[in-house]
């Protein structure tokens, strides 16, 4: 028997990935994030590889995991793909402690950052809109 099969949440031209527990504040994270919003999937790469941010990187992976989502599981045109939401949200927070002078100590708080991407793919109307 089982339970139903959830409907999908994205449309049929959308796919997406996920990049949890990144180790970057989300306010740093959602910089690049910005970057890659609403353009075309090859400018955003482009943009991420000459990015001089340490995170760009991981960006870069997860965007391209998209790419490779929506071009394996949905069968879409990666050469109309467009970074449709690019969305930063929060996660843990280690708490860790630094020792100061004359015997106190100060809260270090060390954030963790869960991206998510989703690609559309347009067509070539929408495209020169």
């Amino acid at each position: 028997m089982g339970k139903a099969k959830t409907e999908r949440r994205l449309k049929t031209n959308e796919a997406q990935a996920v990049a949890r527990t990144i180790r970057v504040s989300p306010q740093k994270l959602n910089l690049v994030a910005a970057l890659i919003r609403g353009k075309k999937v090859d400018k955003a790469l482009a943009e991420l590889e000459f990015s001089r941010k340490r995170i760009a990187v991981t960006v870069k992976k997860t965007l391209e995991s998209a790419i490779a989502n929506a071009e394996n599981n949905h069968d879409l045109d990666v050469d109309s793909l467009v970074v449709a939401e690019a969305f930063v949200g929060k996660s843990i927070v280690m708490k860790r402690f630094h020792a100061r002078g004359r015997g106190r100590s100060s809260r270090i708080e060390k954030p963790f950052a869960h991206l998510t991407i989703v690609v559309r793919e347009m067509e070539a109307k929408e495209e020169a809109a």
